[in-house]
């Protein structure tokens, strides 16, 4: 496949996608006109910011082919990554509260928390992957890796 066929096929994929993220949000705001509960409240609320999130990437990949190149210099990254390196420090530890909590709720009846705990693990730990990839774009650039 030609690139400008792959762009094109990527940004039509984005775009489609961006309605489901759309559709997601309006969704989302639906269920939490008819609840009350704060359990289902705070997970259509953390959905709904998701899907805005995904959404606004998707629009940076549609701009990035549509308009212009993303570009990162290796000064960019150099120039922030002892900050980026504190965080990824503070997600690490984030990670261990989110273990030692659920671990203290093992074989408990408080299900409700031990959700809640497992979703913010699992966004810790995600947040420490993303993390974890800039910094392998990181070690690809000179003279920062």
């Amino acid at each position: 496949m030609k690139t400008k066929e792959l762009q094109e096929k990527l940004v039509a994929n984005m775009k489609a996608w961006q309605k489901i993220e759309s559709d997601s949000i309006e969704m989302t705001a639906r269920i939490l006109k008819q609840t009350e509960n704060p359990v289902v409240r705070q997970v259509m609320a953390i959905i709904m910011q998701d899907s805005s999130a995904h959404y606004h990437v998707q629009q940076l990949i549609i701009d990035s082919l549509e308009k212009e190149a993303i570009s990162l210099q290796p000064e960019e990254l150099g120039n922030v990554w002892g900050l980026v390196e504190k965080h990824i420090a503070l997600e690490r530890k984030t990670i261990e509260y989110a273990k030692e909590a659920l671990a203290a709720l093992k074989g408990t009846k408080m299900v409700v928390q031990q959700y809640l705990l497992e979703y913010m693990l699992i966004d810790e730990e995600k947040h420490n992957k993303i993390l974890d990839n800039l910094e392998g774009i990181k070690k690809g650039m000179y003279p920062y890796g």
